[in-house]
């Protein structure tokens, strides 16, 4: 047992060294997360509110301007302009002006009163779908209430529905994202240092000599692991702190949990960035490899869609991503204040892959001193 994790310290010991006189390294590893974190924490909001809409009012009456100022109380649309003739209406919302057209007709009010069908026409610009169904799913209830509160007796609406958002009751983008963000962010910078640490080291003809000396395999490939870990562990506590006090996102769980339930993921990643590292004869071919796995995790994790809604397929490959088990357990924790009782499979997982990874990387490596 002692000889299988021989050279464990020495080689601990140099790659903390050469991370320590590498400022690239340092500059890589501290400062480019923490731009990504800012950029993507600031920028990203699902939240859609304020569409400029241009409105062409033919009617311009008491009951016209009602339409409208229920329109703007829905905090959706924001009347941006008004438009003098339909072609004026539709030029706006394809010079992209306005993303939302509004047509009350002349006649509008005069239906009302008789108790006939009076049509609004809402032209909505779909080159953004998620811009596009909010605005019509708004502009849809505007028009229910408008009618219920005419056709019902006094204006009461027979069912009221009371909706109550747990974890997130302000809906804020950033207490979704940036706990997912985490993933992301720890993933790239983990396997991108430790993949181009062996490679680096392969082209500098260092390798060869580590390789004469008695080191073990399982030894090197922790020795490698270790120095990186510590420091995106130390990344970590500076993103939740960030987190915490920049982007206001409260940690309803335990944060000791959520730090112990890290070390696996940060396990596999780094098992992941060695396993490059073998197959990699040059830091480009490394780079390129460890990009590789950046954007499935984006897509497939559950990061930014639904895993639910991908196809079987899709939704298979998702399983086979540690970013999508360790997303769970950052929401979980930070979002639901939820425990080990309800992250114990995930853990697991992540476990069980980071064990699989870091062997896996042992054996091409064997296999690599051997030719």
């Amino acid at each position: 047992m002692r000889d299988l994790f021989r050279g464990l310290a020495p080689v601990c010991r140099k790659e903390f060294l050469h991370i320590i006189r590498d400022p690239g390294t340092l500059f890589f590893a501290l400062l480019i997360p923490m731009l990504q974190l800012f950029l993507f924490g600031f920028a990203v909001d699902t939240n859609i509110r304020q569409v400029p809409t241009v409105v062409l009012d033919e009617s311009r009456t008491q009951e016209s301007r009602r339409l409208l100022e229920a329109f703007a109380g829905s905090d959706v649309f924001q009347l941006k302009a008004y438009a003098r003739s339909q072609d004026e209406l539709y030029d706006a919302v394809r010079a992209g002006r306005a993303r939302v057209g509004v047509r009350i007709p002349y006649d509008y009010a005069r239906r009302l009163l008789d108790g006939t069908t009076a049509t609004v026409l809402v032209l909505v610009d779909g080159s953004d779908s998620s811009v596009a169904g909010q605005a019509m799913s708004t502009a849809t209830g505007v028009a229910l209430k408008e009618s219920l509160g005419r056709v019902l007796p006094g204006g009461a609406m027979p069912i009221e529905v009371r909706p109550s958002v747990l974890y997130n009751p302000a809906t804020r983008s950033a207490n979704f994202f940036v706990p997912g963000l985490i993933a992301i962010l720890l993933q790239m910078m983990a396997i991108l240092m430790i993949a181009l640490s062996l490679v680096r080291e392969r082209e500098r003809g260092t390798l060869e000599q580590l390789t004469m000396t008695p080191v073990a395999p399982l030894g090197l490939m922790l020795g490698k692991m270790i120095p990186y870990g510590a420091l995106t562990f130390g990344e970590l506590c500076v993103i939740l702190l960030v987190m915490r006090t920049i982007f206001l996102v409260p940690v309803h769980g335990n944060v000791v949990l959520l730090l112990v339930l890290s070390i696996p993921f940060l396990l596999t990643v780094l098992g992941i960035g060695l396993v490059i590292s073998t197959r990699a004869r040059t830091q480009a071919e490394a780079f390129q490899l460890s990009m590789g796995t950046i954007l499935p995790s984006v897509f497939l994790s559950g990061y930014i869609f639904l895993i639910e809604n991908m196809p079987p397929f899709f939704q298979a490959i998702s399983h086979l991503i540690p970013a999508t088990y360790y997303i769970q357990i950052l929401r979980g924790i930070i979002l639901r204040g939820a425990g080990i009782g309800e992250l114990w499979v995930s853990a697991a997982v992540l476990v069980a892959m980071g064990c699989g990874s870091t062997m896996v990387a042992a054996r091409l490596f064997v296999r690599q001193s051997a030719r």
